[in-house]
This record gives C-alpha cells, sequence and structure tokens, in this order.
C-alpha cells in the first residue's frame, strides 16, 4: 500500500463505517482491484482526505452530485454515512432541494424516497 491507499482506507473506514468497508474488502476479486485501489487512492484519499471543506459539507455535495447525476444506487451508502459526517436531515433536504431546482425535480424526488427509506432503516437498527 502507498501513502494514499493507507490515507485513503483510513478516511474510507471513518466515513463508511467498518462493517461497510469489510463487505467492501471481502467482495474484492482480481477483476475490480485495481478499480478499488483507484477509488481508495482518488476518492478517498485525495478528495475526502482533503479539509478544505468539512466532512459535513462534502457529505451534501457528494448527494447532490449523486442525485443531479442519476446515479441513485450510491444515496443508500452516502444517507448511512451522514451518521459519521455530521450531515443532518435538513442538510440533505436543502441539497436534494437544490438538485430538484437546478437538476430536475425527478431526480429530487428519487433521491428523496432513497433518502427516507434508509433513514427509516437506520432507526430500525438502533
Amino acid at each position: 500500500m502507498n501513502d494514499k491507499t493507507d490515507t485513503g482506507m483510513k478516511v474510507r473506514r471513518e466515513v463508511l463505517g467498518d462493517a461497510h468497508v469489510d463487505r467492501a474488502e471481502a467482495n474484492k476479486t482480481g477483476f475490480d482491484e485495481a478499480f478499488q485501489e483507484l477509488i481508495t487512492d482518488a476518492a478517498w484519499g485525495t478528495v475526502w482526505a482533503s479539509d478544505a471543506i468539512s466532512r459535513r459539507e462534502r457529505s451534501m455535495l457528494t448527494l447532490a452530485l449523486l442525485a443531479a447525476t442519476g446515479n441513485f444506487s450510491e444515496i443508500p451508502m452516502h444517507i448511512r454515512a451522514t451518521a459519521r459526517t455530521g450531515a443532518t436531515k435538513q442538510d440533505v433536504i436543502e441539497a436534494f432541494q437544490h438538485v430538484a431546482i437546478y437538476a430536475g425535480v425527478p431526480k429530487a424526488n428519487h433521491a428523496i424516497a432513497l433518502a427516507k427509506a434508509t433513514y427509516a432503516e437506520m432507526e430500525d437498527a438502533q
């Protein structure tokens, strides 16, 4: 491992939690190993590791970008991460309202439905 990978894995665990990262690592194969290293280094070891903005802000940006670009499959994971990043439900709905205005109501509506379902699962697990 290099420094970016070490940093990336540390940040990834802090944001997503050990259970999520352990599952992802257990599912890694030779086919996607290089891709997993890329996202660990670039996303987690560079972007998420930067202290230029807070993790709360980064979480809000990530959720808004996922919704705006229609990458809905990662929204539940990043909603669960808000428990560690400090982004509140109010922060998330504000981000999705921006999505509605600047990227489209259907995308925001779908993201909100995913967030509601994920929050409900999180509350049931407590």
